[in-house]
């Protein structure tokens, strides 16, 4: 209860200021020093609203220390990266859109100073310079998680990133092949890269994951591949294999049976030698590089008359839609994927090889159906 002066006992108190303004004094309860509230107000009945606020936000255990939040943001945003445990090219991948998208904006400021009408601003900012939308999205996600740190850290009260819907964009609808489509691409390519085209189709592996498969990898008998690692590229051009996000992603996929053909004669021919050698390798004998095939697919996309938006990764999502249409079950479907979560993994693991030995037999009768050719 406040006395004639304005003071509450043991608390806090207002004052008026020489400038006419209301000053808010309240026992800091951490220290349990008097200390000034960040602002001033206009009236002493605001001031003594304000000082009931803080005074009940202190005693729900809601007060956060206002000085807190002045950090650095740059220092602090550095500070977190560098504490994650991140794969090597996703740490890369983070630090150049830290670098790129959010330290112009907010680097020199400190925690506290983002707010969420400058991150709707900075945001839009973006947009309008630009910059795609997918790099957007993931610059307010990154933004989100580390403003999560510091509510955690308690240098802020709430994360400033509330804008509804700015975590995701609409992503637009991919071509899907048809088999004969499929085997056109995979004809019109380079030799040593047929297959490569047919196990992504097929399969629905990655190209990261294609890139570091070994010979011991593959079962002729068994008509599997197994993924165990994927390949990741640096910036600076170095190539490393790593393994996949989650449990889930290390897996045997089985293949069509009418593949075999392919396979086999791929491995006699293309194939680098010995158990622990790359099943795709490049020209030189090199390992398979994004950039040095992106040349040979689109000269085979063009030759095949395919549709001239068609990506590499689009033969995943080809293969994923037609072990669909082969009667694979959602669950099979994922698991067939490698999903990358550990909820999907805990929710696919379940599927028999033999179910997927069935998809990869049905997706067979499609390519035979199709007119497909897979010898080599």
């Amino acid at each position: 209860m406040a006395n004639k002066k304005g003071r509450r006992r043991d608390f806090g108190s207002v004052r008026q200021l020489p400038s006419g303004r209301w000053q808010v004094r309240y026992r800091d309860p951490e220290t349990g020093q008097l200390r000034p509230a960040e602002k001033t107000y206009a009236t002493k009945t605001d001031a003594q609203v304000a000082l009931t606020h803080i005074e009940s936000d202190i005693a729900r255990g809601q007060w956060s220390d206002p000085d807190a939040g002045v950090v650095n943001f740059e220092e602090y945003a550095t500070a977190w990266l560098r504490d994650r445990k991140l794969a090597d090219r996703t740490r890369e991948r983070n630090e150049s859109v830290i670098r790129l998208h959010i330290l112009p904006t907010f680097g020199t400021g400190s925690v506290a100073d983002v707010t969420t009408a400058r991150v709707r601003s900075w945001r839009g900012k973006l947009l309008a310079a630009g910059v795609g939308e997918p790099s957007v999205v993931k610059a307010y996600q990154l933004l989100r998680a580390l403003m999560n740190t510091a509510v955690d850290d308690e240098l802020i009260r709430r994360n400033p990133c509330r804008i509804k819907g700015a975590d995701r964009y609409d992503v637009p609808e991919r071509p899907v092949l048809t088999v004969a489509e499929v085997f056109a691409v995979a004809d019109s390519i380079a030799p040593r890269y047929r297959l490569l085209v047919l196990l992504a189709a097929f399969t629905t592996l990655r190209f990261g994951e294609l890139a570091a498969l070994r010979r011991r990898d593959v079962d002729l008998e068994g008509l599997t591949v197994t993924v165990r690692r994927a390949q990741a590229e640096l910036q600076d051009g170095r190539l490393f294999d790593k393994a996949p996000k989650s449990a889930a992603g290390v897996r045997s996929v089985s293949f069509p049976a009418e593949l075999l053909d392919a396979v086999t004669h791929h491995l006699e021919h293309f194939a680098a030698p010995g158990r622990d050698g790359h099943v795709f390798v490049g020209p030189q004998g090199g390992q398979l590089r994004r950039s040095n095939f992106r040349d040979d697919w689109v000269k085979a996309r063009k030759a095949a008359g395919v549709t001239a938006e068609l990506h590499f990764h689009d033969l995943r999502h080809t293969g994923n839609t037609l072990a669909s249409t082969a009667g694979a079950s959602t669950r099979e479907l994922m698991t067939r994927m490698g999903h990358s979560s550990s909820r999907a993994a805990l929710i696919y693991q379940h599927m028999t090889s033999d179910r997927d030995r069935v998809i990869a037999d049905r997706l067979g009768t499609m390519i035979r159906d199709g007119g497909g050719g897979a010898s080599g």
